[in-house]
């Protein structure tokens, strides 16, 4: 073989694997670059932040978080110094405004309450609070029993209708924090959160009804539409019928008198004029007289 032949293939092998080499260094710094995430510095929960909790100094610290922060992210740490927190936050995990109470609202339950709610608490037992299973963070209708006002009470007895439905438990007792497991808790007062108005008539209902809370499923919202049911239909012979319409009374209103009519104005009618003739013979003269006269009808 050719001396210069072989130095040619040699000087092309050397030159392939230098070219090789140099491809393999570029395609993996390029791949490091991109596997290499940008991070920003956020302000992180230390530890689990319970709902209620008073946020401390020694509850936050400073740590690289990789890629784009939440929305509402907050950066500074005397802007959660002292608040409290609405939403559960866990270890590692960004402060954000929307899990904060308001500045100066502090902590526990009134924390928790949105603007424009009320929390109204209800007396409960082992009936009324479904056997302990009223738990915060659970969905309740509330249902009310009693003898309605007016002319049907004697008819229909006893009713009992739905006055709320969906409403949020905000605590059982003195306890705000929600269960994961959905224990059971034998407490005397729940808190409901509920607007101003349902506010109104739940504390009209807890002086002149009986109170029953009914647990249904958080992801249940549609809303039943129910006419309610009396004692009159329990006892019906082929079950429930439909609840007599309350009676009507009808009054006998007087009818206004309908103002006279104007006086009508009678004119006499015209008179009649009518004539005559009269002969008057006088000898071998005669002569005639006409007469008018007027007849009044």
């Amino acid at each position: 073989m050719n001396q210069r032949f072989i130095s040619v293939l040699i000087f092309a092998f050397v030159v392939a694997g230098c070219a090789s080499l140099l491809l393999y260094r570029l395609t993996v710094s390029h791949s490091s670059a991109q596997a290499a995430p940008n991070t920003t510095k956020a302000l992180v929960a230390s530890r689990n932040l319970e709902l209620g909790a008073i946020i401390k100094d020694s509850d936050v610290k400073d740590a690289p978080w990789a890629g784009a922060l939440p929305t509402n992210a907050v950066l500074k740490r005397e802007d959660v110094i002292g608040r409290g927190v609405t939403t559960a936050i866990y270890d590692g995990e960004p402060i954000v405004e929307n899990r904060l109470a308001p500045k100066g609202a502090g902590g526990g339950l009134a924390a928790m309450i949105p603007s424009g709610m009320r929390a109204v608490a209800v007396r409960v037992n082992d009936v009324v609070g479904v056997a302990g299973f009223v738990v915060p963070g659970m969905r309740v209708d509330v249902l009310i029993s009693g003898s309605p006002p007016g002319p049907s009470q004697g008819i229909q007895g006893s009713l009992t209708r739905t006055l709320l439905q969906n409403i949020e438990v905000l605590s059982a007792g003195q306890d705000i924090k929600k269960d994961a497991e959905g224990k059971p808790l034998g407490v005397g007062v729940v808190n409901l959160l509920v607007t101003p108005e349902q506010a109104e008539m739940l504390s009209l209902a807890s002086n002149q009804t009986t109170i029953q809370l009914v647990l249904r499923n958080p992801l249940d919202t549609q809303v039943a539409k129910t006419p309610g049911t009396a004692v009159v239909e329990l006892f019906a012979a082929n079950g429930p019928k439909k609840r007599p319409e309350p009676q009507k009374v009808y009054v006998k209103v007087p009818a206004k008198p309908l103002p006279a009519p104007p006086p009508v104005e009678v004119k006499p009618a015209p008179p009649v004029r009518q004539s005559f003739v009269m002969e008057v013979i006088n000898g071998n003269r005669k002569s005639e007289t006409k007469f008018d006269t007027t007849e009044v009808k």
